[in-house]
């Protein structure tokens, strides 16, 4: 699957609205995402009960005061809340939902 083409994306309901999302891989509780989000994206803190790694390909967010731009790696032990996070300009991240322990 190629990440930049126009295929597959699909609406991210459960976000902001005009989030796009292409799956990469759903399989036993683990779960690869492009998520393409749109200008003036915002997300509540919250919290996964997996591990959570996030790698900016494009754009750039903000998180708790702090500029991740393209490059940037995060990544969240389950249960720990992260957030809020805007984009003012629009992103592409990869997310990495992972049932691992840190």
């Amino acid at each position: 699957m190629n990440l930049y083409d126009d295929l597959n994306w699909e609406d991210a309901v459960d976000y902001f609205n005009g989030t796009k999302r292409k799956v990469l891989r759903d399989e036993n509780g683990a779960k690869t995402v492009l998520l393409k989000l749109p200008k003036g994206f915002y997300m509540s803190p919250h919290s996964h009960v997996v591990t959570e790694q996030d790698f900016v390909l494009e754009g750039e967010y903000t998180s708790n005061g702090k500029k991740f731009s393209k490059g940037s790696y995060q990544i969240f032990s389950p249960h720990d809340e992260h957030g809020p996070f805007e984009s003012k300009e629009g992103a592409l991240i990869l997310v990495v939902w992972d049932p691992l322990e840190l």
